[in-house]
Parts: structure tokens; C-alpha cells; sequence
């Protein structure tokens, strides 16, 4: 790729201030490239984004902490400690689980505590059962966090290759069948196939579509879960505070119209506002299916290409609200189940919203060593296909005072009850995220070989690199986290072999030695 014009600094421009353009942005400037960053909206974040509510700022998008480690890491690299940055408070309930016919499971960070709620719940064999599953999904997680989520460009070959030096392995992926298929063999109580099988929406999948090796979700989950106090938003402003500590430039409203490439590298960035910005290296932490469809520049088409024609994750109904509950008992994080998973899947699957969906809550003021105050924030999510069709107003008062009634069926009644202003719609998102069309986690993640389909950290253009959720390793905070550092190393590796740049820092595993 091109080398830096001079020996002065090199300079990164990084379009897109979600979680995955922040943190490539802090390793960046941390390893002593200067750094700017640019937003589109008036909000740093991206996705980890609020609502205004009575009660303060209210999540509006992921609203837990998983594989601290990688934040850990994150703020390390960058010489600092994620703990004095933000607070993180670890949940000893995961999470909450509710059925229609009253019957409930809460699943611990502890394991032994989580094994005698599912006794309790539904009896000794379905233990045995779950303790098997947690088994499996500690080995599959541990088997393929190194050549899969660790790595900056995975293989097929190299995959095959690891599971044939493991062949206990090939079992428990199960190749051959779905998510909920695998599920359906694992546990004999529906309930238990019903809960699990909603980790391949965490992703923005339908179980009966996604690998069965998805199952690994829940060892992420079972390592710990941890609420940012104050919001998830915090960990973004965090971060963002201590780039622009170390000099790092934040621009948000700088919509970037195109990405300047002469000779197949990229050199500069034009804004809406006719401001160009020279760059030795560009960062698109977006959806790349705005490259690949020339929204930037028609040079940039042939920038994962596949995503203009693959199928896209699902999307969500996000209601963020402040007000007074009453009734059921809530944990941080609640999930009140339907008795009918597979007829919500089968209208998810038709691009149709469900009539009885799941629905997620997040008690965004519970999960703390204090009582909630009186006034609380909620963030209520229910998966919805990914569209950019505007749909009738009336159409959503109806679903509005379906997901009501459904709480009140639960016990959970809300005063005073939360209007229609603040509900999120995959319309809303496809038009806050360009080229999105909607959908929240990039590509589908059905078959066996998606995760081989994403784009990665390098593209064809020399000096221009992806990073965030529609890229590898794929959707959700850590995942995009983690694609921040393939993006970061891919620059730093490019940089020291074609630079007589001397660094003045050495942080982030990219060493100048």
C-alpha cells in the first residue's frame, strides 16, 4: 500500500463514531497516528445511542456488558484502566425468563446456582441437560475464539484444519442442523430449547436458519455480565473522552460524501460541507453495504461486494421510555416469552412483524446495590424484520397496545404509560444508518458458512480498512470491539513496513520492534 507522503505523523481518518470507529480510533492514537473521527449524527456511539426521558437519557440500544476482557484490553492498549473510566457492576442475575403460564428461570453468574434454578424449574433430568449444554458451549467457545473470533481474516481450510486436530468438536457444532434443531435434541423441556434458541437473534438470526455452532453465545453470556452504570452510552463517551485526551480530533454532523481514491489508494475524505480532509488512511466503521453500493464513490463498489446481495439480519422494535412500575418483579435484564416460539420465527422469516412476540426488557435502574428510585428507565426490545418501507401509523398504535397488554398479562402494568414518541422502528434505523436497509447486525447469520462471508479489516483499496459489526468477527458490542483492533493492527502493520515513521508509543500489541 502507499506509504505516509512525508515522515511527519501519519495521519487516520475514521468515518463512523460507533463502538467498533471509536476504539480503532483510541488504538490508533494511542500507537501515536494522529486521529480523526467523524459522526454523521449530532451523537457519538453509533447504535449505543439514547432517549431523552423525564428520568435522564434512556439506552436505546444494547444494554449489557459481555467478554469484559476485550474492554479490558481495549483501554490497556491505550495505557489507561477501563475501571477508572466507567463503573461496571457485575449482575448476579443474568437474566430473568417469563412465561405465559407464570412458570419463571433465572439463570447466575454462578454456575452451580444456575444448575439448581433449572432443577427447581423443570426437574433433575433437565439439569443433567443443562449442565451437558453449558459443557458443549465452553468447548465450542474455547475451540474457536482463537481461529475464528481472534483472527483477522479466517479461513475455511484453517478452520477444518483446527476441528480435524479436535475431533470431539465436529458433535458438538453439529453441522448439519439448525440452531433450534441442535437445541431440540439437547433439551427435552421446550422451554429450556425456547430460551437458548434466542441467542441467534443476539446476532440478528432466526434459530431455525443459523449454525448450530451459535450455541457458544451462552458461554459469553455465563462468563459474566456486567451493567455500565448510568447506561451503556457511558462506555462510549468514556472511550471518546480519552481519545480526545491523547489528541485525538471528534467531529460529529460531518456527513462524509465520498472517500477520495487516486492510483487504488485512498487519500482524502470530502465532507457534505465541501471540507477535505488529506488522510494516509481511512477507516470505514459503517455498514460497508454503503461502499459496495457506491453511496461514497463508485470506486469504492468493489468493496464487499456480497453484501449487496446478501440477505440481511434482523432489526427491532425499540421502545425507550421512564416510568413506574408495578407488579412483576424485575431483574436488570427480563425476557417475557410467547408459548408459541415457532409461529413468531415463521412471521419473522416472511419479513412479517408477530403477533405475540418476545419481548426484552432492560430495567435499565435495577441490577444496582440500591433500590430503583421511583421513576425508572426502560428499554423494551422486540425483533422485527429489517425494512426500510415507511408502515402505517395505525399499524404501530396496534402493536404499541399489544406489547402493553401483553405486560399487563405478565403482571407488569406501567404508570403512566409510555407513548408511541419514543418507540425506534428498523425504518428509523435504515434512515439513521445508511445502506443499512434497516437491519441492526449487518448480514444474516444463516448457514454454516457466514462467518466466512463477512467482510474483514483489508479491502481491495490499499489504505482503506473496515471495522464494526457487518464486518468479521461479526455483530454485538465485543464483536465489533473486536474488529476495531484487526482494523488498528492492519494499518499499524502496513505502516511500519512501508514507513521510515518513528513512533514515539508502543501500545496495543503493535510494537515497533
Amino acid at each position: 500500500m502507499s506509504s505516509p507522503a512525508s515522515t511527519d505523523t501519519p495521519h487516520a481518518v475514521v468515518i463512523g463514531a460507533g463502538i467498533a470507529g471509536l476504539a480503532t480510533g483510541l488504538r490508533l492514537q494511542s500507537a501515536g497516528i494522529q486521529v480523526t473521527v467523524l459522526e454523521r449524527h449530532p451523537w457519538l456511539g453509533g447504535k449505543m445511542r439514547t432517549v431523552d426521558s423525564g428520568a435522564g437519557p434512556v439506552d436505546a440500544g444494547p444494554t449489557v456488558l459481555t467478554l469484559r476482557h476485550v474492554f479490558d484490553e481495549l483501554f490497556a492498549d491505550a495505557g489507561a484502566r477501563l475501571e477508572d473510566h466507567v463503573t461496571l457492576i457485575p449482575q448476579q442475575t443474568l437474566a430473568r425468563h417469563v412465561w405465559p403460564d407464570g412458570s419463571a428461570l433465572d439463570l447466575f453468574n454462578d454456575a452451580e446456582k444456575s444448575l439448581r434454578a433449572v432443577e427447581t424449574f423443570a426437574g433433575r433430568d433437565a439439569a443433567r441437560q443443562f449442565e451437558r449444554f453449558c459443557a458443549k458451549a465452553k468447548r465450542l467457545f474455547e475451540a474457536f475464539d482463537a481461529p475464528m473470533m481472534q483472527a483477522a481474516k479466517p479461513t475455511l481450510a484453517g478452520l477444518s484444519t483446527h476441528v480435524m486436530r479436535q475431533p470431539r468438536l465436529i458433535p458438538d457444532m453439529a453441522p448439519l442442523s439448525s440452531l433450534a434443531k441442535s437445541l431440540s435434541r439437547d433439551f427435552d423441556d421446550p422451554r429450556l430449547a425456547q430460551l437458548f434458541a434466542r441467542y441467534a437473534t443476539y446476532v440478528g438470526g432466526l434459530p431455525q436458519m443459523s449454525p448450530a455452532i451459535l450455541s457458544l453465545i451462552w458461554q459469553a453470556e455465563a462468563a459474566g455480565v456486567w451493567v455500565v452504570k448510568g447506561g451503556m452510552h457511558k462506555l462510549a463517551h468514556a472511550i471518546a473522552a480519552l481519545l480526545r485526551s491523547k489528541g485525538a480530533v471528534l467531529r460529529t454532523n460531518a456527513h462524509v460524501r465520498q472517500i477520495e481514491v487516486r492510483d487504488n489508494a485512498a487519500r482524502s475524505v470530502t465532507l457534505e460541507d465541501e471540507t477535505v480532509l488529506p488522510c494516509d488512511y481511512v477507516v470505514y466503521a459503517g455498514d460497508p453495504r454503503a461502499l459496495a453500493t457506491g453511496a461514497l464513490g463508485t470506486q469504492l463498489e468493489k468493496i464487499a461486494p456480497t453484501t449487496k446481495r446478501a440477505a440481511r439480519s434482523l432489526s427491532a422494535r425499540v421502545h425507550s421510555f421512564a416510568t413506574t412500575p408495578q407488579g412483576l418483579d424485575l431483574a436488570h435484564h427480563n425476557v417475557l416469552f410467547d408459548g408459541d416460539p415457532k409461529a413468531e420465527f415463521a412471521s419473522l422469516a416472511r419479513g412479517e412483524i408477530p403477533d405475540a412476540p418476545t419481548i426484552y426488557i432492560c430495567a435499565m435502574d435495577r441490577g444496582y446495590d440500591t433500590p430503583p428510585p421511583t421513576l425508572e428507565r426502560f428499554e423494551i426490545i422486540s425483533n422485527a424484520p429489517a425494512t426500510q418501507e415507511t408502515r402505517a401509523p395505525k399499524e404501530l398504535e396496534t402493536w404499541h397496545h399489544m406489547i402493553l397488554q401483553k405486560m399487563a398479562r405478565f403482571g407488569l402494568t406501567l404508570t403512566p404509560t409510555p407513548t408511541m414518541d419514543t418507540i425506534t422502528t428498523p425504518q428509523m434505523f435504515a434512515t439513521m444508518f445508511p445502506a443499512s436497509l434497516g437491519a441492526l447486525y449487518g448480514q444474516t447469520p444463516h448457514g454454516m458458512l457466514a462467518a466466512f462471508q463477512r467482510p474483514t479489516a483489508r479491502t481491495p483499496i490499499n489504505g482503506l480498512y473496515l471495522a464494526g459489526g457487518g464486518t468479521h468477527p461479526g455483530a454485538g458490542v465485543p464483536m465489533a470491539t473486536l474488529s476495531a483492533r484487526h482494523a488498528a493492527e492492519a494499518i499499524w502493520n502496513d505502516l511500519t513496513s512501508t514507513s521510515t515513521w518513528a513512533p514515539t508509543a508502543t501500545h496495543g500489541g503493535m510494537s515497533t520492534a
